[in-house]
């Protein structure tokens, strides 16, 4: 099943729950600055503005966790988990400090360390709905599914609307031998005109490991070039085979 992981991993990597912080009282009116500019897709002038705050105030863990989010946003993890590690030193019971580092950990394909942090935060915050979806992200790609979709039913016991762990458990269930279930979960995701991309590919990712290679295809007419279609078919009709 390594193989199968790795064909979607971008994919569940996708649906992973990002930063929810909450400005703290100190500077608060320069994080909403860089709420706004990450908001609004300007990651590097959020870390221009979180790197003046740093340079008189190097202790703000609410800069430091804006920072690491930035950074990540730019694809430099490294530097992310540096500001990740700083706010955890700084503040030992921040749930987001450990839940940045457990992002940072996926996105340089470390699942088992990424489950180590997240499971830090939730030791740390039980009802972390966006840690334990990502606990279930970290799970998944260990081909630990079971274990994964526990993590996604623990979330959406917290936040039943959390649509990025509905679409985690809908693909966990593909993986783990359950099209048919995961294509009732993620069909009706996928009819959302406003849904993500990503949403529709794993509702096909789930059609054709379920054997409906048309209605797969079908889908991916409005999310893959033409010829990109029967490539996408032929590995999944791949990834199938090694399933059974």
């Amino acid at each position: 099943m390594r193989c199968l992981v790795a064909a979607v991993a971008l994919a569940v990597l996708a649906a992973c729950s990002g930063p929810e912080h909450t400005a703290r009282p100190l500077r608060a009116a320069d994080l909403r600055v860089v709420d706004v500019a990450m908001a609004n897709g300007i990651p590097q002038a959020a870390i221009t503005m979180t790197g003046e705050i740093l340079r008189t105030d190097p202790h703000n863990v609410a800069a430091l966790l804006r920072q690491g989010d930035a950074l990540l946003a730019i694809n430099r993890p490294d530097a992310a988990g540096e500001s990740y590690r700083r706010a955890a030193e700084a503040d030992a019971h921040s749930t987001d400090a450990f839940r940045g580092l457990g992002r940072v950990e996926l996105a340089i394909g470390q699942p088992k360390s990424a489950e180590g942090f997240f499971r830090k935060a939730v030791v740390l915050e039980p009802d972390d709905a966006p840690a334990l979806n990502n606990l279930g992200i970290a799970l998944d790609l260990q081909d630990r599914h079971g274990e994964a979709q526990d993590a996604y039913q623990a979330a959406l016991k917290r936040r039943p609307e959390m649509t990025a762990a509905k679409v985690n458990l809908g693909l966990s269930l593909a993986l783990a031998g359950a099209p048919d279930r995961a294509v009732v979960i993620l069909r009706p995701l996928a009819s959302d005109p406003m849904a993500d991309s990503r949403v529709r590919q794993n509702l096909a990712v789930a059609l054709a490991l379920a054997g409906d290679e048309s209605a797969a295809g079908r889908v991916l007419a409005g999310e893959l070039p033409q010829d990109k279609i029967g490539t996408a078919l032929a590995g999944y009709a791949a990834l199938r085979v090694s399933a059974k």
